[in-house]
């Protein structure tokens, strides 16, 4: 599984976390990752899970008392502040990933922001 920012993927000029090329079972790692250790704590460092390879930033997911969203300073260090309510939801969507192996592609999250949350076995958007 690959962690991988990308610049303006559009004309106006929003941009992307996208975890991308990935199986069904990496799916899982990621999906049981984030319900053991972040529901339980306050913070998740993606970079630190042994199946993410990061290609160009570091991802730190954080329990925030509003969805937020990702954000960041200087394009290499982001953090995802949701609500616990915002990552169960985030859970939910990641399910069809792990029951069998989908092409498709799907959004983390909903939420007004510059940087999106692309989970995308084949990396398309």
């Amino acid at each position: 599984m690959k962690l991988e920012f990308l610049h303006s993927i559009n004309e106006y000029g929003d941009q992307l976390i996208r975890l991308y090329d990935f199986d069904k079972a990496e799916a899982i790692l990621f999906r049981d990752t984030v319900k053991e250790n972040l529901l339980n704590n306050k913070s998740l460092d993606v970079n630190s899970l042994p199946f993410i390879e990061a290609v160009n930033c570091k991802l730190i997911l954080h329990i925030a008392e509003e969805d937020e969203g990702i954000m960041t300073q200087d394009d290499e260090l982001f953090f995802c502040d949701l609500t616990i309510d915002g990552y169960k939801n985030m859970l939910r969507l990641i399910e069809p990933f792990c029951n069998k192996d989908l092409r498709n592609f799907q959004q983390l999250y909903e939420l007004d922001t510059q940087i999106d949350f692309l989970f995308s076995p084949s990396g398309q958007w």
